[in-house]
């Protein structure tokens, strides 16, 4: 059985991210007093007395608002409550019922589905009487809650778990064997583009402006009987031009995005070129142990002559050596054009990742190289190499066992891991290289 779907909907700052944070047991959606921080929609799945629930939250509803935000926030939240299994209507306890409040509760009312209206805010028991004005919204099960206090979220999740009607049949364990892609880079290089082209939906929210998407927004997709989860991301700029603290916590989220992803998708701007911005996010994967994809999109908006692309590929790998070792894709998000390379190229790099090569071909490979390239004395002492094994995957690591590790020289170890990567097809896998005292 599918994991049942809850939408938690509401108007703005009435506390649907606090609530959706406390069930994930993490901060993984942005909070904060200002209104209309979320704007995508957010999945999370957790796992309550047994039984899998997943999640969504939603930007807050503003009806007949038709600044180009509040817009889009709204078909996000009409998304959500299409697809869900179940409605958390939440409102907020402190306030009578708004016209907004109405409108939504209409809404709801409207597509028949399992309701639960959370009167949040409700921090201590001589606040439960604020319950009371929300009976008109024409809702049969009411109920308190102080989403920041965690004040009655164990009643709330009892209660879902009994209208959804599961019972011993459902309980399941929370797994998650999925292949985690980030989708990284500048703002406005296309990366919620890129994500709503692969999953054939809008998803994410697109617009011209810079920063429109603020948190990593997850997105459940399966390709080819795999599982895969695509992770949209706020924009990376540098640290000194971050004013806003809305935008810091948005970069703390793309990079922990990162930190737990299997394979990042790095997107540049065809038309901007490489930068030494987009320099520093590639070395923030790799310093990371991450696979990692180099993505050009808006590549339809070149002119072309017969060797543009591989001009463009050429220049990015001389200015940055490091990505010899990795892919790169020409793609546009807007026109689809090349996008079905990403997904293959990235199950590719991530089969490649899961292999341990075994120690006996590892020592054939040694031997062969140190026939070819012995290592250089250095300050008077012959350095030999006379045993690898890897001993970690994702990043690999191989360790080398050696009389001298201290003396292996830079561009030695730069030479055997680029023969290393080359005998054993390494393209877009992280690698460490470790020498041992043998």
């Amino acid at each position: 059985m599918k994991t049942p779907l809850i939408a938690i909907v509401g108007r703005p700052n009435v506390g649907k991210s606090t609530f959706f944070n406390r069930v994930m047991s993490e901060r993984q959606a942005i909070v904060d007093a200002q209104e209309g921080i979320t704007r995508d929609r957010i999945y999370g799945t957790m796992d309550w007395t047994g039984f899998a629930l997943r999640f969504v939250d939603t930007g807050g509803y503003i009806p007949e608002d038709f600044d180009v935000f509040n817009a889009a926030v709204r078909e996000q939240a009409e998304m959500a409550l299409a697809e869900a299994d179940m409605v958390l209507f939440m409102v907020d306890g402190r306030e009578s019922p708004t016209a907004s409040d109405r409108t939504l509760a209409q809404f709801i009312r409207e597509m028949g589905k399992p309701c639960i209206l959370a009167v949040n805010k409700c921090d201590s028991l001589k606040d439960d009487h604020q319950m009371n004005a929300f009976f008109e919204l024409g809702f049969e099960k009411l109920m308190t809650l102080s989403a920041l206090s965690g004040r009655f979220s164990g009643d709330l999740l009892d209660e879902i778990i009994s209208l959804l009607g599961l019972s011993e049949e459902n309980r399941s364990e929370v797994e998650d064997e999925s292949i985690r892609l980030a989708i990284v880079g500048m703002p406005n290089v296309g990366k919620s583009s890129l994500t709503n082209a692969l999953l054939k939906r809008e998803q994410s929210i697109v617009t011209p402006i810079a920063g429109t998407t603020r948190d990593a927004i997850d997105s459940h997709l399966k390709w080819h009987g795999k599982d895969l989860i695509l992770v949209d991301t706020a924009g990376l700029r540098k640290l000194s031009k971050i004013t806003d603290k809305i935008e810091y916590y948005s970069l703390v989220r793309a990079h922990k995005a990162i930190d737990q992803c299997d394979i990042a998708l790095v997107l540049i701007d065809a038309e901007k070129g490489f930068g030494k911005q987009d320099k520093a996010i590639v070395d923030h994967v790799i310093d990371k142990g991450k696979g990692l994809i180099f993505i050009v999109n808006k590549w339809d908006l070149i002119e072309k002559e017969t060797n543009t692309m591989k001009d463009f590929e050429d220049e990015i790998r001389y200015q940055f050596r490091s990505l010899s070792h990795y892919p790169i894709l020409f793609i546009s998000a807007d026109t689809h054009q090349r996008i079905h390379k990403v997904l293959e190229t990235a199950d590719e790099v991530y089969q490649r990742s899961r292999v341990i090569h075994s120690t006996r071909k590892l020592n054939e490979f040694l031997t062969q190289f140190t026939r070819r390239s012995p290592a250089p004395a250095e300050k008077g002492k012959l350095i030999k190499l006379k045993y690898v094994s890897q001993v970690h995957r994702a990043p690999a690591v191989f360790a080398f066992y050696t009389n001298y590790p201290k003396f292996i020289p830079t561009h030695y170890k730069r030479h055997l891991e680029n023969s290393l990567r080359d005998s054993f097809d390494m393209v877009g896998v992280p690698l460490r290289i470790s020498f041992r005292k043998s």
